[in-house]
Formats: structure tokens, sequence, C-alpha cells
């Protein structure tokens, strides 16, 4: 799965010098940080709407896409800042069977 969000990673940085009118990333990136916000603002009120209609296999594939969207665009936010998947992944690594209790604390005393 790795390789998926690698490839994807690739490209969103290979969008940052394409044409603004050849590319919805590329456009993303022309219109600045505080769209690429905007997006992910969006995208994060479709997931709790949709999970709040995640009932029935319908209502939990609408959730599973807009999820997929949200995902997307925090991609394009860490590509903006020269991140990547990676780096996430790094984190979440590090924070593998530690207690979530325990994390947050260790992330408040710093």
């Amino acid at each position: 799965m790795s390789d998926l969000l690698s490839e994807l990673d690739r490209i969103l940085i290979q969008r940052k010098s394409a044409p603004a009118d050849e590319s919805y990333v590329a456009s993303l990136y022309t219109k600045g940080l505080n769209k690429i916000l905007e997006k992910i603002g969006e995208e994060s009120t479709e997931v709790v709407i949709a999970a709040k209609d995640a009932e029935d296999e319908n209502g939990r594939q609408d959730l599973v896409n807009e999820v997929a969207d949200l995902w997307f665009h925090c991609m394009i936010c860490l590509a903006h800042f020269d991140l990547s998947s990676e780096d996430v992944l790094s984190v979440l690594a590090q924070r593998q069977g530690l207690s979530g209790l325990v994390e947050k604390a260790s992330r408040e005393q710093k």
C-alpha cells in the first residue's frame, strides 16, 4: 500500500510545476495554501456528514470516498511543504504500540 502512497507523493510533487489549466492539483498549488486548506476544511466536513449516515453499505462507501478525498487533499498540503506520506507513516510507526493516552501526554509536555 505504501507503494501507492509513494507514487501519489511523486505525482503531487510533479504537479507543483505543471500548468494550472492542465491539472486540478496544479491549480490548487497556484491558488496557494489558503485554497488548499479550504479544500481540507470542506472535505473534513463531508467526512463528518458521511459518517453520520454510514449505517448501511451505501453510507459506508460514501464515508470511504469522502475519507479518500480528505486524505488526498491532506497529501497535497504535505507536498506544498515538501513533505510526504512517508513523513506521516514514520510518525504513525513511532506511535505504534504506544497507548494513545501516553502519546498524547508526551505531546502536551513539549
